[in-house]
């Protein structure tokens, strides 16, 4: 079956840095554009970055923009989220995507997305 496990959430201080991981299995990756949401407690699942299945386009959510990195190697059915100057307000469960829909619009999930079980990122002030 299909499993998206994400790694390297954490504590970090204000201005810090953080690496999160999603490694999928049970699916062609490479058919897949990927990407991270985030929700916060009381708030709803926000987009905050995708990449196309080459990994050509990129797509970020304005807050996050700038400031993190999405990449993905599709070798090793991976794909990262490099989160630098971290602040107060990034902190929330991020979750990896497997199908995400991007239009100059924005990003929202596909019908049929996949979703890891979700990290959690505390950002102290």
């Amino acid at each position: 079956q299909v499993q998206l496990v994400e790694s390297g959430g954490g504590l970090v201080q204000a201005g810090g840095s953080l690496r999160l991981s999603c490694a999928a299995s049970g699916l062609t990756f490479g058919y897949y554009t990927m990407g991270w949401f985030r929700q916060a407690p009381g708030l709803e699942r926000d987009f905050v970055a995708a990449i196309s299945v080459s990994g050509g386009n990129t797509y970020y959510a304005d807050s996050v923009k700038g400031r993190f990195t999405i990449s993905r190697d599709n070798a090793k059915n991976t794909v990262y989220l490099q989160m630098n100057s971290l602040k107060s307000e990034d902190t929330a469960i991020y979750y990896c995507a497997a199908g995400i829909s991007c239009s100059p619009g924005g990003c929202r999930p596909s019908i049929g997305v996949r979703w890891g079980q979700g990290t959690q990122v505390t950002v102290s002030s």
